[in-house]
């Protein structure tokens, strides 16, 4: 590929007559490569323009920034436009150039990890080589890779979508965050539909408003996705109708599921322990299934999940019936193990409000003793969740343990402070491994144990540093200290 292949997302006179070779695009100095095309990104700490220089003598073709000056010295080609995020991400999608057939992306304060791993598992058990991209990583046919970012940055992403392309998948969903949204890092994405699964408080150390997180989570329906295409959006949250205003102001196609879904409608649910019967209408069809998960936000993502499938041309019965065959994604509610008094454990990812009310609401209903939680909250995040977060574990919880999080640069006493304010007759226990082992110890028939926060994260961060650190592991080394 050329330069002048990009003289559409990159309109810039100074360009030479556009028979550079690119041979990559990167907006990290450090992998520029002879050929390379840098994005110089301005970030909230450095602005890249000032590695240009770096990236010059490591062989960069070109360098692409936003408006402003050249820095002095420089002699390659310099690429200003409006918006760089985006004329990084357009160029990677060009560059790249190969993704499955059919792509669809999910966003929503709680469920997004949830709905791609079903719907990739909807589209395998239809018959499809599926993938899905999140916060708990790639899984794909032949891969399952961890990873540690929601949406990947555009060129990881554009080269993955190449790679999972050339390997024969042809369907693939992934999570779609408000930073990656705001960020630009899903334009080029070419997607067949979108998906909404509710909003909540998140992220007001990034956003400066919950409307301005909104505004972020909308850009899928009202930028990126084509017109006409389908918008799948959860009914029952208090901010669906206005998503569902402007997907359709926009000119997308809006399928709601939900209690009052239009294209999956969910008439009747009853909760069993580790499972849920529910009957759910597709038009004049009543569908009767077992979802083998507990908690109502489950069944939520379950339909969202499902909505998508039968949006991109996957029959209902078949999508629904697949449901009955889910597995829950890893650390969302996950049954860790049990004492030998039958109390389980479950490890969750909750760490806003919303998710961690549905996680303690979803145990209640098959808990005949106590209900304990042991969570924190992060640190260098929105901190005006925290005391919310304490005064929701203390009211749907019998037993609540304050412990740390990832307190990154933070005094972590301060971070159980600001939680302990709002949360009376909490403990406060700061070592999270013996917070876990003190909530375990405390077990007794009857009583469920949720440990709530890290989910799937095998690291804590600590100053700036991150530690190994499963609440798995410590979870199953409790309870074999237990049964000892």
């Amino acid at each position: 590929m050329k330069l002048s292949d990009l003289a559409d997302i990159l309109p810039d006179q100074t360009l030479p007559a556009g028979e550079a070779r690119l041979a990559g695009i990167t907006s990290d100095s450090r992998a520029v490569g002879p050929g390379f095309l840098f994005a110089a990104l301005k970030g909230t700490k450095t602005d890249g323009l000032a590695f240009a220089l770096q990236a010059q003598e490591r062989g960069a073709a070109a360098v692409l920034a936003g408006p402003g000056g050249a820095p002095e010295g420089l002699t390659i080609p310099l690429i200003q436009v409006a918006d760089p995020r985006r004329a990084l991400a357009l160029a990677a999608a060009r560059f790249y150039g190969r993704q499955p057939a059919t792509m669809v992306a999910v966003t929503g304060t709680a469920g997004k990890t949830s709905v791609a791993s079903f719907v990739r598992q909807i589209w395998e058990r239809t018959g499809r080589q599926a993938a899905s991209i999140g916060t708990t990583g790639l899984v794909a046919p032949g891969r399952a890779e961890y990873g540690s970012l929601t949406t990947p940055d555009p060129v990881a992403l554009h080269r993955l979508l190449a790679e999972l392309a050339d390997a024969g998948v042809t369907h693939a969903s992934m999570e779609a965050s408000s930073h990656g949204l705001d960020q630009r890092r899903l334009d080029g994405v070419r997607l067949a539909a979108g998906a909404f699964t509710n909003l909540g408080r998140d992220h007001l150390d990034y956003h400066p408003t919950i409307e301005d997180y909104h505004r972020a989570k909308l850009r899928l329906f009202d930028t990126l996705l084509p017109k006409g295409a389908p918008a799948v959006i959860f009914s029952d949250n208090a901010w669906s109708k206005a998503t569902m205003d402007a997907a359709r102001a926009a000119g997308r196609e809006v399928m709601t599921v939900g209690r009052s879904g239009t294209l999956l409608a969910l008439k009747r649910v009853e909760h069993e322990r580790h499972r849920q019967r529910a009957e759910i209408a597709f038009g004049s069809d009543i569908f009767e299934i077992v979802l083998p998960l507990a908690g109502d936000f489950q069944i939520a993502n379950a339909l969202v999940a499902a909505g998508l499938a039968v949006a991109t041309g996957t029959g209902a019965a078949d999508a629904l019936f697949a449901l009955e065959h889910l597995r829950g994604a890893s650390g969302r509610l996950e049954l860790v193990g049990q004492t030998a008094k039958g109390a389980p454990v479950y490890v969750d990812y909750a760490h806003k409000p919303d998710a961690l009310e549905n996680a303690l609401a979803a145990v209640r209903p098959f808990t005949t003793g106590r209900v304990i939680v042991v969570f924190g909250c992060g640190g260098d995040r929105d901190r005006g969740k925290r005391p919310i977060m304490g005064e929701i574990a203390t009211r749907l919880a019998d037993v609540t343990i304050v412990t740390d999080d990832n307190p990154r640069s933070e005094v972590p006493a301060e971070i159980r402070a600001a939680i302990m304010a709002a949360a009376p007759g909490a403990m406060e226990i700061g070592d999270r491994r013996e917070a876990i082992r003190a909530a375990v110890t405390m077990l007794d028939a009857g009583d469920t144990l949720v440990v709530a926060g890290k989910g799937h994260e095998e690291g804590q961060t600590v100053g700036e540093v991150t530690h190994h650190f499963s609440d798995h592991e410590e979870v199953k080394k409790a309870l074999a200290e237990l049964a000892a």
